[in-house]
């Protein structure tokens, strides 16, 4: 029986990708083509251009140990080891949340209160793949940014891409503020773990293969955001922000939190979807 034509292979991919992870006819295809080109070491224009062609054992190889992972549940991002946000390629890896375009409101409202060509101080608290963080550093490169985080994996992979971006990012093993000392900062921002324990969630889609400790936080979601606010005065200098990521209906609590605890100009900024998915106040 002849070798199937990449056409062929491509159209049983995306069947298959639709039924096993009920995706969209358009966007099984587009996750088939994007699964293809990196396991055969192309581009999509390549495979459009060859759809003609017979893949040889050992590409047909690939594709399938990779289409299996893919079929599993595993996420896109990690099977190819990187993600785009904000306009970069960041290298991901397991032990990091995967980069969402959600997360670029935190960055575009960091941005806004960073004006060019300022030399502030600038904590990224729960630095994960440094896309926050780098994503500062190179908007802003007179700026000193600081990214923390507890997990050596997680720095590791900051680390990694701070170095492949060319961004001036200080990286510290650090639960939240504890390896800063009296440190004071003009500006810190986080995208914190804020899904509650039990979630259901947590069991589904790509949840399930990113860290835990990354992604949940307490009953309601909310202890990590409770110990943030409650400490980031002390590392704040006089009209500083605190800016925190948060679920899509924890944006009032977060509010609250932030008034009792002082601060002021207290708001909610809304990501593409219509969701209040940021928060902050200044001291």
């Amino acid at each position: 029986m002849p070798a199937l034509q990449v056409a062929d292979h491509l159209a049983h991919a995306a069947r298959q990708l639709a039924e096993a992870l009920g995706l969209p006819p358009r966007e099984a295809r587009l996750e088939a083509q994007i699964l293809f080109a990196h396991a055969l070491g192309v581009n999509r224009a390549w495979l459009i251009g060859h759809d003609r062609d017979r893949l040889d054992p050992a590409q047909a190889s690939r594709v399938a140990a990779l289409l299996k992972r893919r079929l599993a549940g595993e996420p896109v991002a990690y099977l190819l080891g990187e993600r785009e946000f904000y306009g970069r390629i960041f290298q991901v890896t397991p032990d990091v949340l995967i980069p969402r375009p959600d997360t670029e409101l935190l960055v575009e409202l960091a941005l806004e209160r960073l004006p060019p060509g300022a030399a502030l101080n600038v904590l990224d608290i729960g630095v994960g793949s440094g896309a926050v963080a780098i994503s500062l550093a190179l908007e802003r490169p007179r700026c000193r940014v600081t990214g923390v985080d507890l997990s050596a994996g997680a720095l590791r992979v900051a680390e990694a891409n701070a170095n492949a971006l060319h961004a001036g990012v200080e990286l510290l093993a650090s639960d939240v503020f504890g390896a800063l000392g009296k440190r004071r900062f003009h500006l810190i921002v986080s995208n914190p773990p804020y899904i509650a324990a039990a979630d259901p969630h947590l069991q589904q889609g790509d949840l399930r293969f990113e860290p835990p400790q990354a992604l949940a936080s307490g009953s309601d979601g909310l202890d990590l955001i409770r110990r943030l606010v409650s400490e980031a005065p002390e590392h704040l200098e006089a009209g500083g922000w605190l800016l925190l990521e948060h679920g899509w209906d924890q944006a009032a609590a977060v509010r609250v939190l932030l008034q009792a605890a002082g601060f002021d100009k207290v708001f909610s900024a809304t990501d593409l979807p219509g969701h209040e998915r940021v928060t902050g106040g200044r001291v």
